[in-house]
This record gives structure tokens, sequence and C-alpha cells, in this order.
């Protein structure tokens, strides 16, 4: 018994701040990925490249 709460003392605090910065930080990151779409096709679109194409490769994860 002592051992399985040393256990729990070593990796479950770990595991409860994982999991809630994972939670925390996920908007984030989904924001951050939408940003650097539209960045992509700005840049795309000011360099004369195929928009559409790249439209079609960031939207469909291709």
């Amino acid at each position: 018994m002592e051992e399985m709460m040393k256990l729990a003392a070593n990796y479950g605090f770990p595991m409860v701040v994982a999991g809630y910065l994972l939670v925390r930080l996920e908007p984030l990151i989904k924001e951050l990925q939408k940003s650097i779409s539209l960045l992509t096709l700005v840049v795309a679109r000011e360099s004369d490249a195929d928009v559409e194409q790249l439209r079609q490769i960031v939207e469909g994860g291709r």
C-alpha cells in the first residue's frame, strides 16, 4: 500500500498538471494553426503562387 502511495505522489501530480495544460493550451494551438494557414495563403497570393492548390493542401491536409 505504501508503494502505491509513492507511485501516486511521484506520477499523479505530473499527470494532473500535464492534463490541465493540455486542456488549457488546446484552443491556443488551434488558433495558431488557423493563423499559420491564413498567413500561408497570404504569402502565396503575394508571390503569385497557385492559391487554390495551396488552399486545398492547407484545408485537406494533403
